[in-house]
């Protein structure tokens, strides 16, 4: 399954922050819908991506009914991303 979608990067702020880009409903929708079959525990779902030029792989993390796609500071060094700013997701889910 592939889907594309476009958000905007928050911070989780704990003891070790995260960022994320919440993926919208309707995509949500659809993973949600394949999730028994690809997660390993928790509500995870492994994936393999890209935002911009940068490929990455990473789990999806379940948030409030959704998914949330934790992007990696690597990440967003590679595409000069930061807290808030758009950026558009390509997500591989293999199913």
């Amino acid at each position: 399954m592939r889907l594309e979608f476009t958000g905007d990067i928050w911070e989780w702020r704990g003891p070790a922050p995260f960022h994320f880009v919440t993926v919208p409903e309707a995509e949500a929708g659809m993973i949600a819908a394949a999730s028994d079959l690809v997660t390993y525990g928790w509500g995870m779902i492994p994936v393999t991506g890209t935002a911009g030029d940068t490929a990455f792989t990473t789990s999806l993390w379940p948030q409030n009914g959704g998914y949330v796609v934790p992007l990696k500071a690597a990440v967003r060094r590679a595409e000069g991303l930061g807290i808030g700013d758009a950026v558009t997701i390509v997500l591989d889910i293999a199913v």
